[in-house]
């Protein structure tokens, strides 16, 4: 429900959670086998086909965890910082190019059913020189603005992560509703006000000036913060569910979207507190 990913996936949302067998026996007739003899169904045919069976690879039987997602996302967020600080230093102006390079590869990897480390990897690499560039056009005018930023994404994501693990915070039918809502809503507001400030009938910020573009850039963390929280909880259904090590790429770039847009909240947030 918060990325494009994890809502498009058949292994990490509601419907996979309930038919975890299902899939699971999909993936491999090794793991059904064993799957069946581990509740009773020891038919001879089925002890045989598992027995008769070439052995299992590692790529056969290994399910993704929680260190796969970390180490993954870890790595995609290397690759975006190299990428953003060489943007920095050699060619800022490039950030054009990488916001639409990044825009289509984002789309390419929501939609696709497998996921592509190589796609994903190129994606971060695109996000980086986006942001790079803008990071160095918001500092110029506010100096120290990315330091604060990015201290601020780092802080949103620990305090959900916390909140998520320790269970205060759950993921109901009600919460994504709340959190489908809400987005959809900032889509259009947020839709409304470029094409406002493009055709010229307001300057600047548009409707985000001044508090009530306080108050909006507020609401847009707490509908990253909440994304984050779904994150956390899709790859938690995809770790139950014993999913392929491979979706752990998937996982990964799901929440590095969701990164990317809170850094790029929390720089807008705190330009216009800074602003005149």
């Amino acid at each position: 429900m918060s990325n494009p990913y994890f809502s498009n996936s058949a292994v990490f949302g509601e419907k996979a959670n309930r038919d975890v067998q299902k899939t699971n026996s999909q993936m491999d007739p090794r793991f059904a086998a064993t799957t069946s003899a581990q509740y009773g169904a020891t038919d001879a045919a089925s002890l045989e086909n598992m027995y008769n069976s070439p052995a299992a690879t590692t790529a056969d039987t290994r399910r993704m965890t929680y260190d796969d997602v970390i180490m993954k996302t870890a790595g995609l967020l290397g690759l975006l910082v190299v990428a953003g600080v060489a943007t920095w230093i050699v060619a800022p102006q490039l950030f054009f190019v990488g916001a639409i390079v990044g825009l289509v590869l984002g789309l390419v990897n929501a939609f696709k059913k497998q996921p592509s480390p190589i796609l994903i990897s190129l994606y971060a690499i695109a996000q980086g020189v986006f942001l790079g560039g803008l990071s160095k056009f918001y500092e110029a005018q506010f100096d120290g603005i990315v330091l604060q930023a990015v201290l601020g994404t780092v802080s949103v994501f620990a305090v959900t992560l916390m909140a998520y693990k320790s269970g205060k915070v759950r993921v109901t039918p009600k919460f994504t509703r709340i959190l489908l809502v809400g987005m959809l809503g900032y889509l259009l507001f947020s839709i409304i006000n470029v094409v406002l400030v493009w055709t010229g009938v307001l300057d600047g910020w548009g409707m985000r000036g001044g508090t009530m573009g306080i108050i909006i850039g507020l609401v847009a963390v707490g509908l990253a913060a909440m994304s984050l929280i779904v994150d956390f909880d899709s790859v938690a259904v995809g770790v139950r569910n014993g999913v392929p090590a491979k979706y752990a790429w998937a996982a990964a770039f799901g929440i590095l979207v969701t990164l990317v847009w809170l850094y790029l909240e929390l720089l807008r947030l705190i330009a216009i507190l800074r602003g005149d």
